[in-house]
């Protein structure tokens, strides 16, 4: 999916409507949009089209106004849509954004909101019976107005194939950067985190709201601990050596990834292998045995495994699909 057809890079239309928060246009322009030099390759990941039901709209309660975008037919030839969210998202949108949103789903487009503009999609009905995100202060009016939706409301996203909702504006860029790493690899989506200066993979499983989001003492910050780490993936670290690197008890280090991370040592350190993972395949290492002890995964078994269970891929499909060469399977 990383190519909307072979003369064209994948086209990606963003609906811009009254109200709509500019952060997440900002957003989406800054994660699609944006050449990439970084990535010395001469064609854009992405191409960006913004479009508007009406010529002129002003976002955030008139704070901004945008004009000179396209209409919303601009959605028909998109093969992704993004839909930001709204304040007044318990507002009906227009029908002719419902209707927009509909038919590209129907055509099977990839659909995207971010934050609250998950109402919009269930609005437009195309989540009926299917599992979503929102922001956590908007959960219990979503479950009010949309019951037949499977509401995931502790989660900074999730991700049905063609359809993918955000919780909130900044898993907004969790998200994108997510979609960046399921067409393009690991390696290109690593490349665009470090340019925005943002985390470059937080599982979207991980929870929307943390205790305490930054550490009330320097002393407690993880940031030492996770770069010592990240060092030595490729070695039989366990929560336990976590936990003494960074003098602490493994009970307490645990509370503070929750604190800090929304997640667990052993998830976060997994994912941390799984990426590492990804990047050795990109790179051309077409063996698992090799891939599974310098990731740290251990077996070619358990590669196989977790390299499925984080990107939907096996081994094999994912080096046909990222890696480099002819695409033949990869071999123990």
């Amino acid at each position: 999916m990383a190519q909307g057809s072979s003369h064209r890079p994948h086209r990606v239309a963003v609906i811009v409507d009254e109200g709509t928060n500019p952060f997440e246009v900002g957003v989406a322009t800054e994660l699609f949009g944006l050449p990439r030099p970084e990535l010395a390759r001469p064609e854009p990941l992405y191409e960006v089209v913004l479009c508007t039901p009406t010529r002129a709209v002003r976002m955030n309660h008139g704070f901004f106004a945008m004009t000179g975008t396209s209409e919303l037919d601009a959605v028909d030839t998109a093969d992704t849509l993004v839909v930001p969210g709204r304040p007044d998202n318990v507002v009906p949108r227009g029908t002719d954004v419902l209707d927009a949103i509909r038919r590209t789903h129907a055509r099977g487009a990839r659909v995207m909101s971010f934050c609250t503009g998950t109402f919009a999609l269930a609005e437009a009905g195309v989540l009926d019976g299917r599992r979503a995100t929102t922001h956590w202060m908007w959960a219990d009016a979503f479950r009010e107005l949309h019951p037949g939706v499977r509401l995931a409301s502790d989660v900074l996203f999730v991700d049905e194939g063609d359809l993918l909702t955000a919780a909130g504006s900044a898993a907004a860029l969790d998200l994108g950067l997510h979609v960046v790493r399921r067409d393009y690899g690991a390696e290109i989506a690593n490349a665009v985190s470090r340019r925005l200066v943002f985390a470059a993979h937080r599982d979207g499983g991980q929870r929307q709201f943390v205790e305490r989001p930054l550490p009330e003492l320097p002393d407690e910050s993880l940031g030492p601990v996770l770069a010592w780490a990240q060092e030595r993936l490729g070695e039989s670290l366990t929560v336990a050596d976590l936990a003494a690197r960074a003098a602490v008890s493994p009970a307490t280090l645990h509370r503070r990834f929750r604190a800090q991370l929304g997640t667990t040592p052993l998830a976060w350190l997994t994912g941390e292998r799984v990426a590492l993972a990804c990047r050795l395949i990109e790179r051309g290492e077409e063996r698992l045995d090799v891939v599974a002890d310098r990731s740290g995964l251990g077996s070619a078994a358990n590669l196989r495994v977790r390299l499925r269970h984080g990107t939907g891929l096996s081994p094999s499909a994912y080096r046909r699909r990222f890696g480099p060469g002819s695409g033949e399977a990869l071999t123990v």
